[in-house]
């Protein structure tokens, strides 16, 4: 989503009517009013594929002369439960027919496909989902307001026809608890999927959209199959094609190798936001499983080798990337929704990012993801994971019923009194994330993940909504009493969110970082005010704008500037928070890349196929004098500057830093800032440039996190006093914070470095600055941007690391160093007697 108050237009619902979901259509459903009336009711208790067998053997006989039908015997295969009576029996006809005047009467044995048998018990009402226990399966949901409900399973064949090859019809009397419908069942799941049908009320201004012809997935779900392929369109180019979910199984197991979460203090953390699919599907990437978890798997040691110790996956919850899909007639091809922020289901881990796709009804793929996380953490790599608790893919009035729409639309989605759908995401919908059963919901899923998946923490899309208030749908749940007007309490912020403050006490979810994005598309704003109770990080929007403009010589922000540097107190201290709340950012997935940051003044959107109207126009950026990458030398020198002042910054701040991918190497999107729709190389990471020789960002970067990792000092628990941090000017102890200065310096004692200079000069015009004197120490340059690779960073293998220190002695010895316009600097104390 838009890392900013002010969402843009990127994630309208775009659900025309031939991207909508197939009608799901079972022969054991229908009827023929042609038939008589007991033939047509075989289908109430034939599964579909057996019934349509006997009324093909039935059609053959309506040829012959004068047939009737005498009478009906059915003989059940299946052990009968409770009062279900389901699939996969045997038909004996007796059959009439006249021919050349004489009857003959002929008794046929029709016998049906060889289906399986189950045994049908009542069922369980906890957990929701499917469960193995028993010798089979439970299955159970939630739904308050439908009337009825069938469980319906479907093999792998027949789910691309849209068949339901068995149904359960759920006895409200024996198959419900409470509000929780729930059946048990023993028998041959194999290759088998399941969905439900729930029947009741269609209307919409009351809040309902229960319509018995569509097979729901249960919320509850650990994998949603459907097309196997991302990007490929279903049959007869379905962009919405039925979809199942995955039943476990007792021997669905993962060897974790001893793995357990990584628990690293959070101030200690660099993190890496990066796509899946787009981190390894540009061919450059070589690896044998592009675009995927494995993918990924096969690019850690990348990862490792800048310097990371976190990737926060940007969404892997099941979505449907065909949502937007249509003809991008600007390059030609077509648009997805390639980010995933509109999610399909919440447990279930993306089938498509995953080399097996649908193989083994979404087993492998959740195993994949596990691969992965294993992986990461023998690296001493944390996994993050986006999640998207604000809205979903169903979209608002118009939009697709795939779900929580079918399933209780009035309990999961926050609607005004005559249905509405409220919009707080700016997507057609918002979860209804305060509503009891829906915050259960949440932190069930959130469980799971840590649990069964050992992800380390979460970073939750425009989380202010789930600091808004539920609808319950009558004033006497809200307010105890009947009210009298039109009072709407809906979407009002709380002070303490049931569901945050359920988070932040779980004794599971405690022990995992919890970031929120403090804002949402209703322009309820939080940073450094969301609910926090001491757990809660947040992306700093306020950093990235702050770092903006002053490093592009913005005047006005050394004070703030100085502020993001000490981890934002201003934001964080007052309310009890420590500077490893703030998550510090330059750029993110959404808007400029770093590259593009130093390249573009205005945005270049057109590739979107939307006229350059959508996206964000309040950049904070500056091309440093020439639009695109067609420049001067002395420009692209400014640049490669302007890059490394940035990332110097991000590691020298206090708080934790987060990196977007293609960020190290200079990755651009020629302009772009808005690029949710483009599966192509505009979002692809390309191996290709981060390998050049002459691309030198990489080891700056690289060098930089190492140098933040040895310095106790960059990664404090609490703000910095001046006891340790002492603020400078162009001479010692003088500080400038006048709206005219562009230059901020300080020293902060270090434990291992003993005492660090950095100093950022904003300005255009160059300077000489007096350092603080240390007697019998002398300052040592390690950072300098001003100068080409690989002087930029003096490192000890450096090979002519003594020559470049040569030149900088005549200024040292006078104590004085000279800076470049716009760049920035690392000076590290040493004892005279090692100089």
């Amino acid at each position: 989503m838009r890392s900013d108050t002010t969402l843009s237009v990127h994630f309208k619902p775009k659900c025309t009517d031939d991207c909508l979901p197939a009608q799901s259509t079972s022969t054991s459903s229908s009827s023929n009013s042609s038939l008589p009336l007991w033939l047509q009711n075989m289908n109430s208790i034939h599964s579909t594929s057996h019934s349509v067998h006997v009324l093909k053997f039935i059609s053959q006989f309506r040829s012959t002369p004068k047939f009737c039908l005498l009478k009906r015997n059915v003989t059940s295969n299946l052990e009968n439960f409770g009062s279900n009576l389901f699939s996969n029996s045997t038909a004996s006809i007796s059959i009439k027919a006249t021919r050349d005047g004489v009857d003959t009467a002929v008794v046929v044995e029709e016998e049906g496909p060889k289906l399986r048998k189950f045994q049908v018990f009542e069922g369980h009402p906890a957990p929701f989902g499917a469960t193995v226990r028993d010798g089979g399966v439970n299955f159970a949901i939630f739904s308050a307001n439908a009337v009825s409900a069938t469980l319906c399973l479907i093999s792998l064949s027949d789910l691309p026809e849209n068949r339901v090859t068995e149904q359960f019809f759920l006895d409200p009397l024996t198959n419900k608890t409470g509000d929780v419908w729930h059946v048990h069942l023993k028998g041959d799941f194999k290759d088998m999927l399941y969905g439900y049908k729930f029947d009741g009320s269609f209307s919409p201004e009351e809040g309902h959209y229960y319509d018995p012809s569509q097979i729901v997935l249960d919320p509850y779900a650990k994998a949603v199959i459907s097309r196997g392929d991302f990007g490929v369109l279903g049959s007869d180019d379905n962009c919405w094609p039925q979809m199942a979910c995955m039943i476990p199984t007792a021997d669905d197991k993962f060897d974790w190798e001893g793995d357990s979460l990584l628990k690293y203090r959070q101030r200690d953390l660099i993190i890496y936001e990066m796509h899946v699919r787009g981190f390894t599907q540009h061919e450059s990437s070589r690896t044998e499983f592009p675009g995927t978890y494995l993918g990924v798997v096969e690019k850690l040691d990348h990862l490792k080798e800048l310097g990371v110790n976190c990737i926060e996956l940007m969404p892997c919850h099941e979505f449907n990337e065909l949502e937007y899909y249509g003809y991008n007639s600007v390059l030609g091809d077509y648009k997805v929704n390639f980010w995933g922020y509109s999610t399909v289901n919440y447990f279930s881990p993306m089938t498509r990012y995953s080399s097996a796709g649908t193989r083994n009804c979404g087993h492998d793929a959740i195993n994949e993801f596990k691969l992965l996380v294993r992986e990461a953490h023998k690296r001493g790599i944390e996994v993050f994971m986006d999640v998207v608790f604000n809205h979903t893919a169903e979209g608002n009035e118009r939009g697709p019923i795939l779900s929580f729409k079918g399933v209780d639309n009035s309990v999961y989605y926050m609607l005004a009194p005559k249905g509405e759908f409220y919009n707080y995401s700016g997507c057609g919908n918002t979860f209804n994330c305060n509503h009891p059963v829906v915050r259960q919901f949440i932190l069930d899923c959130l469980r799971y993940w840590v649990i069964e998946m050992h992800v380390d923490g979460f970073r939750f899309d425009l989380a202010s909504i789930m600091t808004r208030s539920s609808s319950l749908w009558d004033a006497v749940n809200v307010f105890g009493s009947p009210i009298e007007g039109d009072l709407l309490t809906t979407g009002t912020p709380l002070g303490s969110p049931p569901l945050i403050e359920m988070m932040s006490n779980d004794p599971i979810l405690r022990d995992v970082k919890l970031i929120a994005e403090a804002w949402d598309a209703g322009g309820l704003y939080q940073v450094g005010m969301f609910p926090h109770w001491h757990i809660w990080s947040e992306w700093n929007g306020k950093y990235r704008d702050i770092v903006r403009q002053f490093i592009k010589g913005t005047d006005g922000f050394s004070g703030a500037f100085a502020e993001c540097l000490c981890g934002s107190p201003d934001l964080y201290q007052e309310g009890g928070r420590k500077p490893w709340n703030s998550i510090n950012f330059v750029c993110a997935h959404d808007g400029f890349t770093l590259a593009d940051l130093v390249t573009y003044k205005e945005k270049h959107n057109l590739e979107n196929g939307e006229d350059n109207n959508d996206g964000e126009n309040h950049n904070n950026s500056w091309n440093c004098g020439q639009e695109g990458e067609l420049a001067s030398i002395s420009v692209k020198k400014l640049r490669k500057r302007q890059m490394r002042n940035f990332f110097l910054c991000l590691m020298v701040s206090q708080g934790v830093p987060m990196i977007h991918m293609g960020d190290e190497y200079g990755h651009t999107k020629g302009g772009n800032n808005n690029t949710y729709c483009h599966d192509n190389y505009i979002n692809y990471f390309w191996w290709d440039k981060k390998e050049e020789s002459s691309s030198d960002l990489f080891r700056f970067c690289r060098l930089m996190t190492k140098f933040r990792h040895e310095c106790e000092s960059l990664g404090l628990n609490d703000f910095p006093t001046a006891e340790r941090l002492q603020w400078h000017g162009h001479a010692p102890g003088t500080p400038d914070w006048s709206k005219r200065s562009r230059f901020v310096a300080f020293t902060l004692i270090d434990s291992v470095k003993r005492e660090i200079y950095i100093a950022f000069n904003a300005s255009h015009l160059p300077v000489t600055i007096t350092l603080p004197e240390r007697p019998a120490y002398r300052w040592e340059p390690l950072v300098d941007t001003g100068k080409p690779a690989p002087f930029d960073f003096l490192s000890g293998d450096l090979p002519e690391r003594d020559t470049a220190m040569k030149q900088y002695s005549h200024f040292l010895e006078a104590n004085l160093y000279p800076m470049l316009s716009y760049s920035s600097i690392i000076l590290v104390l040493l004892p005279v007697d090692n100089a």
